[in-house]
């Protein structure tokens, strides 16, 4: 257990951050999950749609350092090639 008093306070932030990061992961795996689902589905329209709101909610993981660069855009990557196999 923490002894000094800033080790405390650091304790208090990491719990915080903690808390907001994984409402951050759970809203993209939602994004992310609602593609999948109309991929699942077969309908290309919903799938579309569903992607272009989920890119920019993955990217903006990145942005507040909840994903790797890397791993947003091989998600990002995956999916919009799951959506334009669709068609095929």
């Amino acid at each position: 257990m923490a002894n000094t008093k800033s080790a405390k306070k650091m304790v208090r932030k990491i719990a915080r951050r903690t808390e907001v990061n994984k409402s951050r992961k759970s809203r993209i795996r939602t994004f992310v999950r609602k593609v999948e689902e109309a991929v699942a589905s077969g309908d290309q329209k919903i799938a579309i749609t569903a992607l272009k709101a989920a890119e920019p909610e993955i990217m903006r993981g990145v942005t507040v350092g909840v994903l790797h660069k890397n791993t947003a855009s091989r998600k990002v990557s995956r999916l919009a090639a799951r959506v334009k196999g669709m068609a095929a």
